[in-house]
């Protein structure tokens, strides 16, 4: 039997939203502050993905100032066959603080999934993830979180459903539908199918953490009454003992860990049927460290198979609700998958900059990034690292817990505050850079590390190395949450190493707030080429290749 390896799509890669158009499938995923927002990735027969475009690319929305894990949340792709139009609503969450969760959802749609994407249209604040549905009569709701802000009432809040006019985005009478089918509480996330006779409703369920998971209820009336599942518990997860976690609903749920599967935190998904009538089931996923409960990774995309049983209820192809590392393939599948990790080369002297790139918080814009495709890119200086509106960062996900990062570069700072090179990346107060700097005393450059842990600075100056010409290659080898810096001047034939090893196992979804037993985000790693000018924003890092090898 051929089968597929989860996950489908590593590395930042959560909420995913699937969709089938013709012989093609489409999944977009959330991007939290990171820009160009919502990535769309593509296949041809489920098992190998391509990142083909991102669904906000400009000036559509401004993340300057984005708390973690605060930004673009659960984008939804759908497709109307009526108007042959695809659409993408998603929520832009702009505080989270006492639990107000402030978000503005909007929907865009586009004759092509390359885009041209139209203007957003507001839609509602009520609440996040939203999801459209677009029925057989031509008529379109929209279902959605209601948040919750009441005292003694049942956390996070309702399911709801309303008509929603697509032409002006004006949204109709909101019905509250559920507030969950199971007891795990949590419920986000709605999408409505329709299979049969029946309005489906999938939810995720049970937070983001370990007791994640995703459930079902039916109806023959779209705003309900919904039956909940039979089971009780959800169709799909990574720990099936039972959870009640009502009044719980963000807890990481660390005690809900199974130990005897790779895959961790299954949940939060959508469905896609092939030609052939075979039925999936994308869903989010995370693979932990060796030994720790933490996921620098982030949250994945994976996918298993589903079927419609005799009662009309999903259930994993295998009879169980365990979300598994490998799943039977669709029938049209010629056995050939790819690795799981995004490796790559870059020696920029393609056209245009590699589609992989992503900048935090603001567009990669030409004001600070040179790239002329012939075979230097060039980055200017700005704010520090600490930045949530200017840091000149580059980046790409990190896809695997083993892998190497390399480059070469040339700077030559002129102030104690410019500095230029590689590092790790989760967001503005978790870091690990090793830069090209002036010594302290300013009387030549020198390499050296540079940390942010939960927004404190860490300077290793015990390790520096005098680079005299202010070029280097420079390559940090990430081994399950440590990592080693090497680096080679031109006049040297091999790696010398810079210091021992560093344990940066808290750049991890669990690792960014130090609350044991909670999560502190939900965007994984990710590795960049960077610098920084606090001084006059002038001085210029000349980087001569990219490269990312996993192990």
């Amino acid at each position: 039997m051929k089968t597929i390896q989860n996950p489908i799509i590593p590395g930042m890669a959560p909420d995913p939203s699937i969709i089938r158009v013709g012989d093609d499938y489409y999944i977009a995923t959330s991007t939290f502050h990171w820009k160009p927002a919502v990535q769309i990735f593509h296949s041809r027969d489920l098992a190998n993905w391509e990142l083909v475009s991102y669904g906000l690319s400009k000036d559509e929305v401004d993340l300057r100032g984005t708390n973690t894990p605060a930004g673009i949340w659960a984008p939804h792709l759908s497709y109307d066959e009526k108007t042959k139009r695809f659409w993408l609503v998603y929520s832009h969450m702009q505080n989270m603080a006492g639990r107000e969760f402030n978000a503005e959802s909007y929907a865009m749609s586009a004759d092509e999934i390359t885009g041209p994407w139209s203007k957003p249209v507001y839609l509602t604040s009520i609440g996040f993830d939203p999801a459209l549905f677009h029925d057989q009569d031509g008529r379109h709701y929209l279902s959605i979180l209601e948040w919750e802000t009441r005292q003694g009432y049942q956390a996070p809040g309702h399911i709801v459903i309303a008509e929603v006019d697509l032409t002006t985005g004006q949204v109709g009478e909101w019905h509250r539908v559920t507030t969950g089918f199971t007891t795990r509480g949590c419920v986000e996330a709605p999408q409505l199918y329709r299979h049969g006779d029946y309005y489906y409703l999938l939810l995720a369920s049970g937070g983001t953490g370990y007791g994640h998971g995703i459930e079902i209820g039916r109806s023959k009336q779209v705003f309900g009454p919904y039956e909940p599942d039979p089971s009780g518990e959800p169709i799909l997860t990574s720990q099936p003992a039972h959870l009640f976690s009502l009044g719980d609903p963000d807890a990481g749920h660390f005690e809900m860990y199974n130990p005897h599967s790779e895959m961790q935190k299954a949940g939060h998904g959508s469905l896609v049927e092939t030609k052939d009538g075979e039925w999936y089931l994308a869903h989010l996923m995370a693979r932990p460290l060796q030994g720790k409960l933490l996921n620098p990774l982030g949250r994945e995309t994976s996918i298993q198979r589903v079927d419609w049983n005799d009662e009309g209820w999903l259930r994993l192809h295998d009879g169980s609700n365990v979300a598994k590392m490998t799943t039977p393939a669709p029938a049209a599948f010629n056995g050939s998958q790819k690795s799981a990790a995004f490796d790559i080369v870059d020696d920029f002297t393609s056209p245009t900059l590699n589609i992989r790139y992503m900048t935090p918080y603001q567009e990669p814009a030409s004001s600070w990034i040179d790239y002329q495709g012939n075979g230097k890119l060039k980055i200017k200086g700005r704010n520090s690292f600490f930045s949530q509106y200017a840091p000149s960062i580059l980046a790409t996900r990190a896809t695997s817990l083993n892998y190497e990062v390399e480059t070469e570069l040339e700077f030559h700072p002129d102030h104690y505050s410019e500095t230029a090179g590689l590092g790790l990346y989760y967001d503005a107060n978790n870091w690990f850079y090793v830069r090209l700097c002036l010594a302290n005393d300013e009387q030549g450059i020198v390499l050296c590390g540079l940390q942010a842990k939960l927004g404190q600075k860490i300077d290793d100056r015990d390790n520096e190395v005098v680079v005299p010409g202010g070029k280097v290659k420079v390559r940090l080898s990430y081994r399950q949450g440590m990592v080693e810096v090497d680096y080679q001047l031109p006049e040297q034939e091999g790696w010398q190493p810079l210091g021992g090893p560093v344990n940066v196992d808290y750049l991890s979804d669990e690792g960014v707030n130090g609350e044991p037993g909670e999560i502190g985000g939900f965007t994984g790693l990710f590795n960049f080429m960077g610098a920084v000018d606090a001084h006059q924003h002038d001085s210029v890092a000349t980087f001569n290749y990219y490269r990312v090898t996993s192990r």
